[in-house]
């Protein structure tokens, strides 16, 4: 199958998600947001998206005029059934295109912190499988999606509800990141450790690299999300 990724800054890329895409024979194209010769598919290229995080807000169009147009086919692949997944900022985006809100969370959540499942995960098997056992994921946002009408909520933190939504089937949205090698983590501080200001739920950069070895776990996480998400449709 043709998976398509929006990439909007150089140093949060696929990382354990390309592995896997090409362990498993799809067809992987990206766009690349940050590069000014960046293009988009025809929506007919693809079968299914995959929206990465960044820095930057959803509203932030008047800095990223980029960003309307990401959000118009973001629509358009929601209204054709494509598969979506979406990470921290992509996340955001598939919500903000299903009609729900984004704004500050509670907490800022910088670090690795464990997620688990709400109530109504119970519904679906699998989905409560995969946060029963209140994994330990890597965090790294200011900002929340409101949940989308008519989809299910899948987990929250101790810091922050909303950490995962799926929507009728073909939309899902993780609030974290399970994609994380730990050469992606320690891009991600070398970009972002000024955002590392202290707070209830912002670890110090000595602890985020002590807990790299918990990337293999994250890894066996999104490895069973994808065989659940994206095989399913192949």
């Amino acid at each position: 199958m043709n998976v398509h990724y929006f990439q909007h800054v150089p140093f949060e890329g696929l990382g354990y998600i390309e592995t896997w895409l090409r362990q498993n024979g799809h067809q992987v194209t990206a766009t690349k947001f940050y590069e000014d010769n960046y293009s988009i598919p025809p929506l007919q290229a693809i079968d299914a998206l995959i929206i990465m995080g960044g820095p930057m807000s959803v509203y932030d169009e008047d800095q990223y005029k980029w960003l309307q147009q990401e959000k118009l086919f973001i629509s358009s692949a929601i209204r054709t059934r494509r598969k979506i997944l979406g990470i921290c900022l992509g996340a955001q985006l598939a919500a903000a295109c299903l009609g729900a809100g984004v704004k500050k969370a509670p907490h800022k959540e910088i670090g690795w912190y464990p997620v688990f499942p709400v109530a109504k995960t119970k519904r679906s098997s699998w989905r409560y499988d995969l946060f029963k056992s209140h994994p330990t994921v890597f965090h790294w946002h200011g900002d929340q999606f409101e949940l989308p009408h008519g989809a299910d909520d899948l987990c929250a933190s101790a810091a922050n509800t909303n950490q995962a939504f799926m929507c009728d089937d073909h939309v899902l949205g993780l609030q974290f990141h399970l994609e994380v090698t730990e050469a992606l983590v320690k891009e991600m501080l070398a970009h972002g450790r000024e955002e590392l200001t202290g707070g209830a739920y912002i670890q110090d950069e000595k602890t985020i690299l002590a807990g790299l070895q918990q990337t293999k776990e994250a890894n066996v996480l999104m490895d069973e999300i994808l065989k659940r998400f994206i095989s399913p449709f192949t």
